[in-house]
């Protein structure tokens, strides 16, 4: 997925085009362009093992020796595109509560339809977020167990809070949260998931409705 209101030029016009050398400070230019170059042949292959050290030395027009001081190994820049997918998500999240207004439940339903088109409109680099495909076995790269176990908690915390509002609102009859929220997320998930494998299963319209009105304990409005 592309961040909200980024515009790459494309992949190849960059790699053919010879590029300027970083002046002195520039550095977390040339990450960024490292990451981009990731995220970028996620988009057009679909495939976390198509982004190589090598692959993205040649989209970006560098050397592949002058990612090192950037990115020690290959996960550490998936993890690099995975932080920054789930911090546009996060970004997109709050924007939708925010253009819900005050009504609990019209926030929790604006996270869930958000979540839900982010999916599907990004879903190569969706399934790479939450398909961990990509990542290594444990003590074999440059990640640590926090960095991984740190990934989506915000937004996780997002749809807790705003379904503790709902309780709070009297708009659910949740008695755990915590646990509530998680399994509303699991169940979005899921959703979310057979509808990038099953394109062409006719959804009855009100799945999302049902989904989220089930796990989510919301009384009848």
């Amino acid at each position: 997925m592309k961040r909200p209101g980024s515009v790459r030029a494309p992949g190849a016009a960059r790699a053919a085009a010879a590029r300027t050398h970083n002046r002195r400070g520039e550095g977390g230019r040339l990450r960024e362009e490292i990451i981009d170059a990731a995220a970028e042949l996620l988009d057009e292959t679909g495939e976390p093992h198509a982004v190589t050290l090598r692959s993205v030395a040649r989209r970006v027009g560098i050397a592949t020796p002058s990612i090192y001081p950037h990115f020690p190994d290959r996960p550490a820049i998936m993890l690099a595109v995975v932080q920054r997918e789930f911090a546009g998500l996060e970004s997109s999240l709050g924007a939708a509560v925010e253009r819900a207004g005050g009504d609990p439940r019209q926030r929790l339903l604006a996270i869930c339809a958000t979540y839900l088109d982010f999916a599907g409109c990004h879903p190569r680099r969706y399934r790479t977020m939450f398909g961990g495909l990509w990542v290594p076995p444990p003590g074999d790269s440059s990640l640590t167990e926090t960095d991984l176990v740190v990934l989506g908690a915000s937004c996780l915390l997002m749809l807790i809070d705003a379904l503790g509002d709902c309780v709070a609102a009297g708009a659910a009859t949740s008695t755990d949260v915590s646990a509530d929220a998680t399994a509303l997320w699991a169940g979005l998930h899921g959703l979310a998931h057979q509808r990038l494998v099953s394109p062409s299963f006719r959804w009855p319209e009100n799945v999302p409705e049902r989904v989220i009105g089930s796990l989510a304990h919301l009384t009848a409005v």
